[in-house]
């Protein structure tokens, strides 16, 4: 090649080395254009054939030259990733509750979204009289079972009481409804009594009149589940007639999900007369003395009801014990779920040491506060997350979705909680960074000879964590060597020092 076109491309080759630099950071261009036209040079050299230059030669160096620029826009992207608020965010303390803070968020958010949820969490759900309770038979086993006969019910309500100033009967059955031309389907009815409706208390919706006046007149109250399945959640709902068996009723309301705990679990409550109420069902009584009866129990004997049968042995169950909520079952399971802990994981957080240096009181402070803010989070997200879980595809209580809360709280607190401490173990006690570059040590055949195991780094240069991989009696958990401040020096420019 002629002298003026080898000198040709030597210009071209270091204004494509050039133009790449112009996508390295600044403080790593000088460093990077001297590597570079170095490598260049001696590109160069074994490039020519006779101490002359070829223009295959000359191909291969614009061809070396072009990879400076995908070298750049790497070295840009590295050093981005290593500095900024990013990089010291990810392995944060702060990056782990951020993400607890979103699963909370998440739970509580499609709790909101479902209407068995909503009703369960609901505190006025829970707002009962203390004095209601409910009549059995002392000899059945089972709250739901109908075991009074509307004659005793009758004969209760006709004699003055000492210690009950009202009572309220209803039977559940199976009805043909016509809801709308056309469809024809069984609800499970609840008829009951004129003054059911008022002895409860319980709201409704979209009633055309007051809530005493409900519970005096005759009609039919929807459960919300029907009044949006088979009504289309029609605001207007109020006053439309609705055919029952062989006679036309006229909607009195809507009962919000969640709020009946009578035994039934019934589609509607069609409040009529007492002589059409036939059979045997259950008693709602109001007691004037609740000091005759142990209320202290959920399942109370009852010692005087007058009638004529005063052999009958009768018991009460206290309508606060039916409304006590999920609450309870959840502390329940996680309750259980503390217990079991240890079982799965160790809950040492390795304080152990082998050097002079100790962490200072804000330290260890500042660690505790951390554990405790994620078991803070992890709890209610568990709480929220199991009623979802429950209550996801049925909108009123059930035995099943008590079931599904009691599991899934117990496996998702458990499964959480051992997160919660395996995270905690593997973050520095100084700044609460996840360590990271684990190296493996030693040798399995010198195990109880010399140390063999895991070793971990913290990216601010303040601890190393030792993991032995086989627990022995002089190495048996893992242990944290503090680092000096000579060690700093090896994390600068890491973003994290």
């Amino acid at each position: 090649m002629k002298p003026s076109a080898v000198w040709m491309c030597s210009r071209i080759e270091h204004g494509i080395l050039h133009c790449a630099s112009l996508f390295t950071p600044g403080d790593r261009r000088a460093e990077w254009m001297r590597e570079w036209r170095a490598e260049l040079w001696h590109a160069r050299e074994a490039s020519q054939i006779d101490e002359q230059m070829t223009w295959s030669g000359e191909k291969a160096l614009l061809r070396f030259c072009s990879g400076a620029i995908r070298d750049a826009w790497t070295l840009r992207s590295l050093c981005a990733e290593n500095k900024g608020p990013r990089a010291a965010f990810r392995g944060s303390a702060a990056e782990c509750l951020l993400f607890l803070f979103v699963l909370f968020a998440a739970s509580y958010l499609l709790s909101q979204m479902l209407p068995g949820v909503r009703a369960e969490i609901h505190p006025s759900l829970y707002r009962v009289n203390p004095n209601l309770i409910m009549i059995q038979n002392a000899l059945a086993t089972n709250d739901s079972l109908a075991t009074i006969s509307l004659e005793r019910y009758e004969t209760w309500k006709a004699r003055p009481q000492r210690y009950f100033d009202g009572f309220a009967f209803y039977r559940v059955a199976r009805e043909l409804v016509v809801p709308r031309p056309g469809a024809r389907e069984r609800w499970k009815v609840a008829h009951g009594s004129l003054n059911l409706f008022w002895m409860l208390g319980l709201p409704t919706m979209f009633s055309a009149v007051s809530d005493d006046a409900v519970g005096r007149t005759p009609g039919v109250i929807l459960s919300e589940e029907v009044w949006r399945k088979d009504f289309g959640a029609d605001p207007h709902i109020a006053g439309r007639l609705v055919h029952f068996g062989r006679k036309d009723v006229r909607v009195l309301g809507v009962s919000p999900a969640g709020v009946w705990r009578l035994p039934g679990d019934v589609d509607a409550w069609l409040l009529e007369g007492d002589d059409a109420n036939r059979g045997v069902g259950y008693v709602i009584a109001h007691l004037t003395a609740p000091g005759r009866t142990a209320m202290s129990s959920d399942r109370v004997e009852i010692i005087s009801l007058n009638s004529d049968d005063e052999n009958e042995e009768l018991c009460g169950i206290s309508f606060a014990a039916r409304t006590k909520g999920p609450w309870g079952l959840y502390q329940f399971a996680v309750f259980l779920a503390f217990l079991a802990l240890p079982a799965i994981t160790s809950v040492s957080l390795g304080e152990s040491q082998f050097c002079s240096y100790k962490p200072s009181w804000t330290n260890r402070v500042f660690r505790w506060l951390f554990l405790g803010a994620k078991i803070a989070l992890l709890l209610p997200t568990v709480y929220l997350a199991s009623l979802d879980l429950a209550y996801c595809h049925t909108m009123t209580y059930s035995v099943g979705a008590q079931y599904i809360q009691l599991i899934s709280t117990f496996t998702m607190g458990l499964l959480g909680l051992r997160w919660i401490i395996l995270d905690q173990q593997n973050r520095c006690p100084v700044c609460l960074r996840r360590v990271t570059h684990p190296a493996q040590v030693g040798l399995a055949s010198r195990t109880f000879l010399a140390w063999n195991g895991t070793e971990l780094i913290c990216t601010g240069g303040h601890t190393l964590l030792h993991v032995p991989a086989l627990p022995t009696s002089w190495f048996g958990t893992q242990r944290w060597l503090y680092l000096d401040t000579s060690w700093r020096s090896l994390f600068v420019g890491s973003g994290v020092g």
